[in-house]
């Protein structure tokens, strides 16, 4: 679907939509994520009616040609992606925790799915959920909030409201391993479980967490398995919030031989975690880390405009700096503790890997002190 937006639309043809944003200087992409569709455009201020024209079209009046040929592009996205086993290992990761929930499916689909898709199941889910009345527009810049929406009321005038709902999914959390065999140098491996939902008040809680695990040059796991023992080149937390659940976990790639350790090292890294809590002066730094990213970001128009669009789309409060750093400074070592044990306790973390050398992943994961997996969910974990 994202693509295909760009394959003309019912006033532009494809050559046309390219045309149209080269000639006004500016740029025009789209981004496919686990919950929406994004569109976006960036464009000299005067030429903003044009944009929003061309972008309006593309989105809700798609003409879908090229089907086929197109097909064959995402099929070469898939394969590109497989071949990078640093990105590859996120998915194997979120459909190990979530299984047959539609957060254990790749953005990017299978190529079977995306080979067999047909025009009529891509238009029936075009007219379904690409209606002007559930769109967010977010726009930042040098520019007036009510030309853009006389811009687009004048052509798209609002009719009954929102009309795609659904209910809530429930995923299928499980804890386990999964290993995925590739010829590559380096041995890559994810540890993760459930996280919080992005409604959660804790997320600020989280994102300091975040910031002091693994999301900085000065974090722990950075620190241990980088800095002091030269492990690996890459190692870092993530987390993702969803509507429902979310995901915690860290990610590292090292040569085989060298697994055992890296394994060995991170494991009492989460422990303390969840054992003690974080010095005062380590807290503060996580937090200017925090703040300091939040307020960098902003000298991007690009980042304003998603920061405001994803928290319309997500009903989700939209505060200003100010507000973001009193609720990061309010968060507290004893917050920090909690979540740590209920979300970053090894046992509670499936293990996923990508490598040459399945025998060395499983040997690693269940030989390594503290046991990242509980003895009792042993019997089936390897399947």
């Amino acid at each position: 679907m994202e693509h295909l937006l760009f394959k003309g639309s019912e006033r532009y043809t494809t050559k046309e939509i390219a045309q149209a944003f080269d000639v006004l200087g500016g740029e025009v992409n789209a981004a496919t994520s686990k919950e929406y569709v994004l569109l976006y455009g960036r464009v000299v201020d005067q030429e903003l009616p044009k944009a929003m024209d061309v972008l309006m079209d593309m989105l809700l009046a798609p003409s879908f040609s090229d089907l086929d040929r197109e097909r064959e592009v995402v099929l070469e996205e898939i394969a590109m992606y497989e071949d990078s086993p640093q990105e590859l290992i996120h998915d194997v990761l979120m459909g190990t925790v979530f299984g047959n929930h539609p957060l254990g499916h790749p953005v990017l689909g299978f190529r079977e799915s995306v080979g067999d898709v047909s025009e009529d199941t891509i238009r029936a889910y075009h007219s379904d959920s690409f209606r002007f009345e559930d769109m967010v527009v977010a726009a930042a810049g040098n520019v007036d909030a009510e030309l853009v929406k006389d811009l687009l009321l004048e052509r798209y005038p609002l009719g009954n409201g929102p009309g795609v709902s659904r209910e809530p999914a429930q995923s299928a959390i499980s804890t386990r391993t999964e290993f995925v065999t590739k010829e590559t140098e380096q041995m890559h491996v994810c540890l993760g479980g459930e996280g919080i939902a992005r409604g959660d008040d804790r997320r600020y809680v989280l994102s300091v967490l975040d910031s002091l695990l693994g999301g900085s040059v000065s974090s722990r796991l950075f620190q241990e398995v980088r800095e002091k023992r030269g492990l690996v080149y890459s190692v870092y937390s993530f987390n993702h919030l969803y509507e429902e659940t979310g995901l915690c976990g860290v990610y590292f790639g090292c040569r085989p031989e060298r697994l055992d350790e890296v394994m060995n090292t991170i494991s009492p890294v989460l422990e303390d975690l969840g054992r003690e809590k974080v010095p005062e002066d380590e807290l503060e730094r996580a937090k200017l880390h925090l703040k300091g990213r939040v307020i960098l970001s902003l000298e991007s128009t690009q980042s304003r405009m998603s920061r405001l669009g994803r928290s319309l789309l997500a009903d989700m409060e939209i505060l200003t700096l100010d507000e973001v750093a009193e609720r990061v400074d309010s968060v507290r070592a004893e917050d920090v503790l909690e979540l740590a044990k209920e979300y970053y306790d090894p046992e509670r973390l499936s293990v996923v890997g990508i490598g040459s050398d399945e025998s060395r992943f499983r040997s690693s994961v269940w030989n390594s002190e503290p046991h990242l997996l509980k003895e009792d969910k042993k019997e089936g974990a390897h399947e």
